[in-house]
Parts: structure tokens; sequence; C-alpha cells
């Protein structure tokens, strides 16, 4: 067999604007999962530039499954970007220091979690992905689109705020999808399936 290399920076040849991206990331707070990849529109070093408000002190992560498909200009908004939002005001008075440097002692800002991508998600062009969320396996994104909440897996969500426009199968076959987790198989398994993998058909998928 002859199986793409998944530690290959740029696997097309001769084009650099498209990575698989666990290959390219430095920050430790930031998990990519085998074969998902990024494509944009410049350099593909905006990816991490485009992961705001991720401040290493906050702890917070950006988790990425597997064979997904994230195209340019994604951002994801980290906890770091969050303010008070039940105080008299959302501004941040202590990082200016000085007799404001004790404004939040005993108060600290809120967390919503980290954001969570599953596996085989595919995220359009301009998507932002609030602190928080978690986006279920196979789910697409659709370009321009701001999720503020968790998205159902295989589901197709849409606008700002996203919502959900359909489901991509039947609550059957979306079952058995997430029962089989095709992309946890060995990639020789794959390998052998992808005309099926790129089919509709279930029974088709061979051991």
């Amino acid at each position: 067999m002859k199986i793409p290399d998944k530690n290959k920076i740029f696997p097309l040849e001769n084009y650099n604007r498209l990575c698989f991206l666990k290959n390219i990331i430095k920050n430790p707070n930031i998990i990519v999962g085998d074969y998902t990849y990024y494509d944009d529109f410049e350099n593909v070093k905006n990816f991490e530039k485009n992961v705001k408000y991720h401040f290493d002190f906050v702890g917070d992560k950006l988790r990425i499954g597997k064979f997904c498909m994230i195209a340019s200009d994604v951002k994801f908004i980290m906890n770091g970007a969050n303010h008070l939002t039940e105080s008299l005001t959302t501004y941040p008075f202590a990082i200016f220091g000085e007799d404001w440097k004790t404004s939040m002692d005993g108060k600290e800002y809120p967390k919503k979690g980290d954001i969570t991508i599953g596996n085989d998600v595919w995220i359009g062009y301009n998507a932002t992905i609030m602190a928080g969320v978690t986006v279920g396996d196979g789910a697409i994104i659709a370009t321009n689109s701001t999720v503020i909440k968790d998205v159902e897996p295989y589901s197709i969500v849409g606008g700002n705020p996203a919502k959900e426009i359909k489901k991509r199968f039947s609550d059957k076959k979306i079952e058995k999808l997430l029962e089989i987790q095709w992309w946890n198989w060995d990639i020789e398994r794959i390998t052998r399936n992808v005309q099926n993998l790129t089919d509709n058909k279930l029974e088709k998928i061979i051991e």
C-alpha cells in the first residue's frame, strides 16, 4: 500500500498552503489528530495566529480530532477573551496595575472550558468557534458561521449565531457511524475502504 504520510507537513506536491496541521503546531495546548489539514490563502502559519486570546496562564486547550478539514481564516476564541459579566462593569481594571491592581482580588474571569472539535469535521471559511464549544464527529460548519454552542454529530450548522440546518444522515445511520468510528481504524483498513467511505452505503464497509 502507498499511504499518504501523516508526518508530512505539505502532503500536496508543489503546494505549501495546505498542511497536515499537527506537524506545524508549536503550542502544547493545541492538540491535533492525524491527517487533519488546514488550507490557508496565504500561509499555514496563520493557523496559530487565529487561535485568539490563548494565554498560557489560562491553561485552556484547543483539541481537534483526526481527518478534519479546516478552511482559511477559521478562528477559535479562547477563554482569555472573557470579561466579568455579572459585575457592574466588564472593564478589566486590574491589568493596568497601579491603584487598580487589586481590583480582581478574590475574583476570577469566567472560563467556559476547552474547545473540542471531533473527528471528520469540516469547518468552512471564516467560521468562528467560541470558547467552551464541542463540535461533534462528522459535523459541518458553514462559511462565516459563529458557533456559540455545542454542535451535534453529523449535523450541518450555519449563521450567526450558528443554528442547525439539517442532519447529514438518519439517526440510525449516525448512530452506526459513531459506533464504527472509522477514523480510529488502522490506516491500512481506512485505505482499503476509501472508495466506500466516499460513498454513502455502510453495508459496503470491509474489514
